[in-house]
């Protein structure tokens, strides 16, 4: 039986492990990305890698070595702060590599750059995709260019075009959106800010799904994270194009709070980006149908908690492990991995659930999940 061509759909941290992994067993493998380019855009922020999925696809790939040279040290660092800037938890950074952050655009190129050059062809954008019968479909580009393949996998996020191939479910607000900002050169410009995050990470969180929390990236840059339950009615009328007025009124949800925290959104360097936060239902799942699956996002797309570029790499590692190991039999191999997937989807969107809607008190909520959680 021959080994099959696997066209995967979206160059995201899990497309781009399935390629990998698949590369590395010699299995020839296409993804088709909407981006221009690998540089059209930033690639997000900082990710904590986590020793009992992401960093298990990293092995897979066989990519340790480069990782271990991206991971930012210090950075697992963790503040809790109250509204009024009280520090209510201090945890360093105790170095026992469970869950080394890392830049995700750093992640991104280092598995860009262990594939074959032309393995991702850029500017290709999915719009539809049709079955074609006996296990084999279609893809249709925004350029009106078309791809027939027998072994389909949708990694192309919340909105996948590969998704109604297997299920009619779609995304749905979660009533939270982010309000993202950054300060830059933070040490020198905004030392007050710099100082109420610390070296790592911090949250200050509230009643009502509200908070603030802030990432210290590379060099001296710190990016916000403002947490708001909030209709997207509501965002909506305000003007995110201008930038300081957008500002100055996701700030007004923030009065009260200490100067160094309401200085995360007002003294922000560049204009406030809103990010309505969607969610699939926990536990979504579909029926097998031949030569076609999901991975990341577009499988079991859940509010962030730390799982989701984990997940995606775990899921596009199982994935190319599971195709390799029986390259003959790829329908069995769809089945196992759907499978395992559909039941670790659960276990990992289920970590912080607890916090979710916490308004007696968040904060306590928040430092028990730091200092108790266990994610096995």
């Amino acid at each position: 039986m021959t080994t099959p061509h696997v066209t995967i759909i979206g160059a995201g941290l899990g497309g781009l492990t399935l390629a990998r992994v698949l590369h590395v067993h010699g299995i020839p493998v296409a993804v088709y990305e909407a981006e221009p380019a690998p540089t059209a855009r930033a690639q997000g922020g900082m990710l904590d890698i986590h020793d009992y999925n992401g960093q298990l696809a990293i092995e897979a790939a066989g990519l340790m070595d480069e990782f271990r040279g991206i991971i930012l040290q210090g950075r697992q660092a963790m503040r809790i702060l109250s509204p009024d800037g009280t520090v209510l938890l201090d945890k360093p950074d105790d170095g026992d590599g469970g869950r080394p952050e890392v830049q995700r655009g750093d992640l991104r190129r280092i598995l860009l750059g262990s594939l074959p050059a032309g393995t991702v062809q850029w500017g290709r954008k999915a719009v539809s995709a049709r079955s074609l019968g006996e296990g084999r479909h279609e893809v249709t580009f925004a350029d009106g260019g078309t791809v027939t393949t027998s072994l389909l996998v949708g990694a192309d996020g919340a909105w996948s075009r590969v998704r109604p191939l297997l299920s009619e479910v779609t995304p749905e607000y979660t009533g939270t959106s982010y309000v993202e900002t950054y300060l830059f050169d933070v040490d020198i410009r905004h030392p007050t800010a710099a100082h109420a995050v610390g070296s790592g990470s911090m949250a200050a969180p509230a009643a009502g799904s509200k908070g603030i929390q802030a990432h210290r990236e590379k060099g001296q840059t710190i990016h916000t994270y403002v947490v708001l339950r909030q209709s997207q009615e509501w965002f909506g009328a305000i003007d995110f194009a201008d930038g300081a007025a957008a500002a100055a009124r996701i700030a007004k949800e923030f009065d009260g709070w200490a100067p160094e925290l309401a200085a995360l959104i007002t003294d922000g360097d560049v204009p406030p980006l809103l990010r309505p936060i969607f969610t699939l239902p926990l536990g979504h799942r579909w029926e097998r149908v031949p030569g076609v699956t999901l991975l990341g996002d577009a499988a079991h797309l859940l509010p962030p908690n730390g799982e989701g570029a984990n997940s995606a790499m775990y899921d596009g590692a199982e994935l190319g492990k599971a195709i390799a190991a029986h390259p003959g039999d790829i329908e069995a191999d769809l089945t196992r991995y759907e499978e395992a997937m559909f039941s670790h989807s659960v276990e990992f969107g289920s970590i912080g659930a607890e916090l979710h809607d916490v308004d007696d008190d968040p904060a306590a909520a928040l430092i028990k999940f730091y200092t108790e959680h266990t994610p096995h």
